[in-house]
């Protein structure tokens, strides 16, 4: 029976992974900072006849996610996959970003994955097994415009996946970098921004997505399931990274100078 554990994993993306993975019978644990939401996606769980158990998880100390894998090790004998999921987002433009807010960034979606690589690689050594699964996005590949911060952790998250990849795979270790672009999620309930406007639009992008967490979560679950290293879940996207990775770099630039126009002449009306 595969043994599932999901930082961030009581809402969003987290929670539709838990959803599809115990639908499939598999014995799932989420780590959450949100204690509610942790008991309320406990008992969907648990209704869908899985093995379930809740961790309280803040990513932003070893501890905890630690203590998560000695958990699961005396509990259910290791893990099979760990999704390092848990991250929130930003908006703005470099002059606009305090320094306070590129740490938050920084401390929870790229070392929050850093911290749970590092918790339970001895573990999947030991086991000779194990997927790591690091959740970044399709703007740490593309890197859109207005979203430094964000963009430069996902990056981040990618970077450090490739490096895994190679580096664990003599010890059965495999590693994949889950890359979606927009979706309908709660993720812009954690959106930090000094400018209105791209608050606004990050919001529109988000919440008029035509696709949901749980669709995201089917194309994730498969693509892990072939042992995908790149998980790419928009084709529109995929195709504006293979253009990038293609064309010499002026040309790409001018492209997004060009997107930056765009997104300006967009910004949702004030009320």
């Amino acid at each position: 029976m595969t043994r599932v554990f999901i930082t961030g994993g009581a809402s969003g993306l987290g929670r539709a992974l838990a959803e599809a993975y115990a639908r499939d019978g598999a014995k799932v644990c989420i780590g959450d900072i949100h204690a509610e939401r942790c008991a309320e996606t406990l008992a969907a769980l648990s209704a869908l006849g899985a093995e379930a158990h809740a961790l309280g998880c803040n990513v932003t100390v070893e501890a905890d996610l630690e203590a998560a894998a000695t958990w699961l090790q005396a509990n259910w004998g290791g893990v099979d996959l760990v999704f390092n999921n848990a991250g929130v987002a930003d908006a703005g433009g470099i002059d606009e970003m305090p320094l306070a807010d590129w740490q938050w960034m920084i401390d929870i979606n790229l070392l929050g994955v850093v911290r749970g690589c590092k918790a339970f690689v001895p573990m999947l050594k030991r086991q000779g097994s194990g997927h790591l699964v690091n959740i970044a996005s399709m703007a740490g590949l593309i890197h859109p415009p207005m979203m430094s911060a964000y963009n430069a952790t996902k990056a981040a998250v990618v970077a450090l996946s490739e490096t895994l990849q190679a580096e664990l795979y003599p010890h059965g270790i495999q590693v994949s970098v889950v890359c979606p672009a927009f979706f309908r999620t709660n993720l812009a309930e954690s959106v930090r921004t000094a400018n209105a406007d791209m608050a606004r639009l990050t919001a529109k992008l988000i919440n008029k997505s035509a696709i949901g967490a749980e669709q995201i979560a089917a194309l994730v679950k498969a693509g892990v399931a072939r042992g995908d290293f790149h998980v790419l879940t928009h084709p529109r996207e995929r195709r504006i990274w293979l253009f990038k990775r293609a064309v010499p770099f002026p040309v790409y630039a001018g492209a997004m100078r060009r997107q930056m126009a765009k997104m300006m002449a967009k910004r949702p009306a004030r009320s």
